[in-house]
């Protein structure tokens, strides 16, 4: 949650500091107000935030964070509610890794209420969506002017049509993956690729620039055990490097598919949060160079290709590449962290428990 404009200032403009001060002021106010949390983040609001994400091309890490804040708010937020919101919202904010210009372009141009309100006069958001300030979103936002069309797109002219986090569902990922469309390449989103797969991080910086490594530009590269309990902690190492033997012909993109995550200033056709995870046996863990995987995008489809029967019996002999942790908070963690379709929050965390102190210590 934050006040109007928060969302882009650069760090060294002056009104950084200003919207600080005024954020401590308004929070007090708040309390004052008793304009609680639950009174501003709703179901209504994460969809907003959904359509938002798409619209500036925003990270596929909102879809965990989300996730999380949701679950501890006990709102009802599931993948199905990215796909239905995301769908068909335009990528608008040519912005870098996407795109062309930085932030501070994006900024000068009319930031964050430039975007919201070219949303809101299509009747893409809630309007009437609480805010901190005490006002609506379109309140503060009906208003907003864009001064440069080129850093902030028209709905007739947008950087990426479907811009939307697309997820994906299959054999490999039955509680879903996700991809960024803006980020990706269009020639890849729907292709057919032999496999070359890496069991850990480890494996794949030993050998992703191994001369010998059987890859090629129409491979798909699988990194598994890199999710929330496998690595653990869900490192941002999903948009793997190409191998050299592909970069040298001028290749800069492949499709590249783990349990992991990425930065949101990353770049490619990066498929992520593929869940379960391969650490907990899910299906992702049955993969073998060599196999083949169907990426179809427009239609939301990843699939193994592969028998089901094979996939089961490989996943009854699999042991997955792990850290050896026997204690301390990491093992807590590997034992009560979900899957990245539910926020990869502890499940003792998930739920409202007030500000009430039952009992004081003195």
């Amino acid at each position: 949650m934050a006040l109007p404009h928060n969302a882009a200032i650069p760090a060294v403009d002056a009104r950084r500091y200003s919207n600080a001060y005024l954020s401590g002021k308004r929070i007090v106010e708040m309390v004052k107000e008793d304009l609680i949390m639950s009174k501003i983040i709703t179901k209504e609001s994460f969809e907003n935030a959904i359509k938002v994400n798409g619209a500036v091309g925003g990270s596929t890490n909102a879809v965990i964070h989300m996730a999380a804040i949701a679950g501890r708010m006990e709102i009802d937020l599931t993948l199905d509610d990215w796909e239905r919101c995301g769908k068909e919202v335009p990528t608008l904010v040519n912005l870098q890794p996407s795109g062309t210009y930085l932030m501070e372009d994006f900024y000068y141009a009319g930031g964050l209420p430039a975007v919201l309100n070219r949303l809101l006069d299509k009747g893409l958001l809630y309007g009437e969506a609480l805010t901190v300030n005490g006002k609506t979103i379109n309140e503060n936002n009906n208003k907003s002017a864009c001064w440069n069309d080129e850093v902030i797109r028209t709905f007739d002219n947008p950087l990426t049509k479907d811009g939307g986090i697309k997820v994906l569902k299959g054999n490999i990922a039955p509680d879903g993956a996700i991809l960024k469309p803006s980020a990706a390449s269009p020639h890849l989103m729907k292709h057919t690729g032999k496999v070359v797969v890496f069991e850990s991080v480890e494996e794949f910086h030993e050998k992703i620039h191994d001369p010998n490594l059987e890859v090629d530009e129409n491979s798909i590269l699988v990194l598994k055990n890199c999710g929330p309990k496998g690595y653990p902690g869900m490192a941002e190492v999903g948009n793997m490097i190409l191998p050299q033997k592909v970069l040298k012909k001028g290749v800069r993109d492949m499709i590249r598919i783990s349990d992991a995550r990425m930065s949101g200033t990353a770049y490619g056709t990066v498929i992520l949060h593929t869940s379960p995870e391969a650490a907990v046996n899910g299906p992702l863990a049955a993969v073998q160079n060599g196999d083949e995987i169907r990426v179809d995008v427009e239609n939301s489809k990843m699939q193994l290709l592969v028998d089901d029967k094979v996939i089961d019996e490989r996943l009854k002999n699999y042991k997955p590449v792990l850290p050896e942790i026997k204690s301390g908070y990491q093992k807590m963690y590997i034992e009560h962290v979900m899957q990245a379709d539910k926020g990869a929050d502890l499940d003792f965390l998930v739920g409202r428990r007030g500000a009430e102190v039952k009992r004081h210590s003195h």
